[in-house]
């Protein structure tokens, strides 16, 4: 029987280590490439974790066993602290977006001299 992979998890691996690629790690293991592209790519990934995170995040209770569970023998039961999870990682991806699209303004109209 297969290790139950819990979505919960997996998606608050991507919130917060998604630069690194842990999700993928978690998920498909060592030989995953993706994962490895992740930790090569690391500043440009961050975002791509959150992006991963909502994804993960959203994906139906019944598709997520189909994907990673389906020898587990058990089925995933999402609840309040995925929806919470989910919420705190829009909210933290868009204050990383509108950061970075501030430094970016920054630097391209004042040369850096806010920072």
């Amino acid at each position: 029987m297969a290790a139950h992979k819990n979505k919960t998890l997996a998606t608050l691996l991507a919130a917060v280590l998604g630069g690194v690629g842990a999700h993928r790690f978690y998920l498909y293991g060592s030989r995953d490439k993706w994962a490895w592209l992740h930790v090569l790519l690391f500043p440009l990934s961050v975002f791509a974790g959150f992006l991963e995170a909502l994804v993960i995040g959203l994906t139906p209770d019944e598709k997520w066993d189909g994907q990673h569970n389906a020898a587990s023998g058990r089925q995933s039961s999402s609840g309040w602290p995925l929806v919470l999870l989910l919420v705190l990682t829009y909210g933290g991806g868009a204050i990383a977006l509108i950061a970075a699209i501030a430094r970016v303004f920054d630097l391209l109209y004042t040369g850096g001299a806010y920072g």
